[in-house]
């Protein structure tokens, strides 16, 4: 996910109203078929719902565990000081998105190559002119690449950032109206989501034709997908969570964000720049399953999440993840810390949208035994601070996987749970409690 605005603490409202719940009662986990823990892994620290069901009110999330949710707001109402006090983290957050937006994809100083202005664009982060700009040849083109290196013109003139704005703020704003009851956070909410997606003057159109394009030499690209593959499980929630009766928030709003949201999975499931992400053999790959798989549950086609879970033991992670637990195509890039910690944020989060439809991708253990726990595992000295990290990196922060590493603990990892409290907060604070699923908390992506 897009690194957060670096924003300091505000004041929470003192009296936090919320109805009266009770917290569900711990159901089991499930898996892809019954069977002992796979080594290395402790019975899971926090009880998972059941294949796709939740406890009576909870939210129907699709990444973060609605039930959990649930018993951390009832946390909340009966005085948990220790939660208190990330929630006062959550708002700040949460406050600083009020005066901001609504953001728009027509507001771009000039549309996408085709001419219109409801489609997303977005430029290529490492590509760079290679001449100085003319009347002639006003971009400097040819452009050249230059992994990792992230060329600042992307962020103006498309609609990457703005984008990234709504995700974040949507995802900070639903979280704190559920924790809070504050009317004012859903009420802005609704307004971006609204702004962005559902209304005919402002609205996106569904699909990503004109992702990361590079001037003067492509109108888009499939990897753009991953402008949105990277954090549209945020959105997801955020609407979930809205849909539980928050103010501002309609009947009609939901209905017409489900359409949106289903004309979306059917761009990525039928056009050429989605068969061609599905076929990426990296982090692209990861993320796409994981946002299709998300996509396919949230529009209620739950036997495409499975599917396209399943298909991740063999297809994604077999090849991958290596028996020591490294990602060979990860690693050979000029920013490998990032990029394997990026890779494991759409792993974790692909594991919780297999939670929902009953695979427990924690368990599977390739052939050579590569696992999603052993791809984290790999990453503890460097995480913990014990050893540096030995592949090349541009702008090593050690905090990057301390998300991975909490979702690794909660799945019952055993070395991941040891770690945790060696661990590097992020900036702003670490919501894990309030928001447990993996974030992407360093800043470049692409």
């Amino acid at each position: 996910m897009s690194a957060r605005s670096r924003l300091g603490l505000a004041a929470v409202t003192a009296a936090i109203t919320l109805a009266s719940l009770v917290a569900p009662a711990a159901s089991a986990r499930t898996a892809s078929g019954p069977g002992p823990a796979a080594p290395g892994r402790a019975p899971s620290a926090v009880p998972l719902a059941v294949s796709g069901r939740s406890a009576p009110g909870a939210p129907r999330t699709v990444v973060l565990d609605g039930a959990r949710l649930l018993r951390t707001r009832s946390r909340l109402q009966h005085g948990d000081r220790r939660l208190a006090r990330t929630l006062r983290e959550l708002t700040a957050r949460a406050d600083n998105w009020l005066d901001q937006g609504p953001w728009t994809v027509v507001d771009k100083p000039r549309p996408a190559p085709g001419g219109d202005v409801h489609d997303y664009l977005s430029q290529a982060p490492y590509w760079w002119p290679s001449k100085p700009a003319t009347a002639d040849n006003p971009w400097g083109c040819p452009y050249v690449q230059r992994d990792g290196q992230r060329n600042p013109e992307v962020d103006t003139g498309t609609d990457r950032q703005d984008a990234e704005k709504v995700f974040d703020s949507t995802y900070d704003l639903a979280l704190a109206w559920y924790y809070t009851g504050e009317k004012r956070y859903a009420v802005k909410a609704a307004q971006v989501l609204r702004t962005w997606f559902l209304d005919p003057a402002t609205r996106m159109n569904p699909n990503l034709d004109h992702g990361q394009f590079i001037p003067c030499r492509y109108d888009g690209r499939a990897i753009g997908i991953i402008d949105f593959s990277q954090s549209w499980t945020s959105v997801l929630d955020a609407t979930a969570l809205l849909d539980t009766g928050a103010p501002g928030w309609s009947r009609r709003d939901r209905a017409a964000m489900l359409a949106w949201n289903t004309g979306y999975r059917d761009w990525l499931t039928d056009s050429a720049f989605g068969r061609e992400e599905a076929a990426a053999r990296n982090n692209h790959g990861t993320f796409y399953d994981m946002q299709l798989a998300a996509l396919a549950y949230a529009t209620g086609e739950k036997d495409l999440a499975r599917r396209t879970v399943l298909a991740a033991r063999a297809l994604r992670i077999d090849p991958q993840i290596a028996a020591d637990g490294s990602q060979p195509q990860e690693l050979a890039r000029t920013r490998s810390w990032h990029y394997s910690a990026f890779d494991l944020v759409a792993y974790t989060r692909l594991a919780a949208v297999g939670e929902k439809v009953g695979v427990d991708l924690w368990a599977y253990r390739g052939p050579e035994g590569q696992s999603l726990s052993g791809a984290v595992d790999h990453l503890l000295p460097a995480a913990t601070g014990a050893e540096p990290w030995s592949g090349p990196e541009l702008e090593f922060h050690r905090y990057a996987a301390s998300d991975v590493v909490r979702a690794a603990a909660d799945a019952g990892d055993r070395a991941a749970r040891a770690a945790v409290p060696r661990l590097e907060a992020p900036p702003g604070g670490d919501l894990w409690e309030l928001r447990p699923a993996a974030e992407q908390l360093d800043s470049i992506v692409g």
